[in-house]
């Protein structure tokens, strides 16, 4: 029987974007994506949900030492969204859309590929207090 413990972290990040679809044209960017679709971009007070799953380690109980976390996610995800434009300061979103579903897929492969792949990795990300996407989604 496994004696798998799911652990998370909590971190923040503020960033701005525009949803725009270049292939559109105004009219139907418009209709689409509504106020998201300012010219202007509009910001977001971004909550992201790290959470992993293993099995404790013996000699210190810890799943995953959540500072090393912390410090995983800052160095990798905060320092490189927080208080930017997403569509014009990040090379990830020059040509994707950053929608939450594109964000949150594009932090998961980010540390997906800095974490043990031991762990299971699952990620939330709150956009507002009302609207958050998970991923991987099952």
């Amino acid at each position: 029987m496994s004696e798998k413990v799911a652990v998370y972290r909590r971190e923040n990040f503020n960033a701005a974007h525009r949803l725009h679809n270049p292939a559109w044209d105004e009219a139907t960017n418009d209709r689409v994506f509504g106020k998201c679709n300012n010219p202007n971009y509009h910001g977001h007070n971004y909550e992201l949900i790290v959470k992993l799953i293993g099995e404790p380690d013996p000699a210190t109980g810890y799943v995953y030492d959540l500072k090393l976390l912390s410090d995983l996610v800052k160095e990798n995800i905060i320092d490189r969204f927080d208080h930017k434009n997403l569509n014009e300061d990040t090379v990830e979103f020059k040509n994707l859309n950053p929608t939450a579903e594109n964000i949150v897929v594009v932090i998961y492969k980010i540390l997906r590929a800095k974490i043990d792949s031991k762990y299971d990795l699952k990620l939330r990300l709150y956009e507002t207090e009302r609207n958050f996407v998970e991923y991987p989604a099952n």
